[in-house]
């Protein structure tokens, strides 16, 4: 029966991670830490880094799908991957002194918010508004977005990839499919970045927990980018907001009620 409940959960966690990495190119630590800590009791130092770790294999193949698609920017997007990935391993050494329950719900509200927004107020720029932004005033805005985005993953191993959604389509005006698929390719290194650097101070965490979540993230990430890439932009927003929308609220539900 044990082993039944944990292959539910982490299938849940999974998909719930997956579709919303694919779609939105959020981060899987977003679901699956809180879903781990609160059905299968785990710490939630072990539980970020097994999020995060998912998070690997989801990221890098939505990216390749978004790359095939033409929606990656990896060259402007250098100077914010190289703060975030430096942010992200001192904050992740810094979580590892942080108690439990330092793991609040802020980042869920800040998510519900922006998958409002998103349906509110639809992204529709084109790739051509990321040329209107001056080379020198984009590359300062990437290295702040950088390391803010970097101090909140490593330290609370969730919430990059909604941030970074924020920076890219906000402050360096992306268009939502490129912002998206540059997201999912920066979530790569981030979540490998943090993983690593949580297993290397608490040690490997349950193993069969760990596969089957990266097994399930990455099944259900190759689905909703595949998806994600045939729909107009103003579609994606909606389905970008409601995912966002639906799952800050069954977390906070579940931290709050269960």
């Amino acid at each position: 029966m044990e082993l039944f409940i944990k292959i539910l959960v982490c299938l849940f966690a999974g998909a719930g991670a997956g579709i919303g990495t694919g779609f939105a190119g959020m981060s899987a630590a977003a679901v699956i830490g809180p879903m781990l800590i609160t059905f299968l009791g785990m710490p939630a130092y072990q539980a970020i880094g097994i999020g995060l770790a998912s998070d690997v294999l989801a990221s890098a193949v939505s990216a390749y799908t978004y790359g095939k698609n033409k929606n990656l920017d990896v060259k402007s997007s250098l100077p914010l991957i190289i703060s975030v990935l430096v942010m992200t391993a001192i904050g992740s050494w810094v979580a590892s002194f942080l108690p439990d329950t330092a793991m609040g719900n802020t980042t869920q509200i800040a998510l519900l918010i922006l998958g409002i927004r998103f349906i509110v107020k639809p992204v529709m720029k084109t790739k051509e508004h990321l040329a209107e932004t001056p080379k020198k005033q984009r590359i300062i805005k990437a290295v702040i977005g950088g390391i803010i985005v970097g101090s909140i993953c490593g330290t609370i191993g969730a919430g990059g990839g909604m941030m970074l959604l924020f920076v890219l389509t906000t402050f360096l005006g992306y268009s939502l499919h490129m912002a998206v698929g540059t997201s999912v390719f920066i979530m790569t290194f981030i979540s490998f970045t943090g993983s690593a650097s949580h297993f290397l101070v608490s040690g490997m965490p349950d193993i069969l927990t760990l596969v089957l979540c990266i097994a399930f993230t990455f099944i259900f990430a190759r689905i909703a980018s595949v998806i994600a890439n045939k729909a107009p932009a103003k579609t994606l927003n909606r389905v970008v907001g409601v995912v966002m929308i639906v799952t800050s609220a069954v977390i906070l539900a579940v931290n709050y009620l269960v």
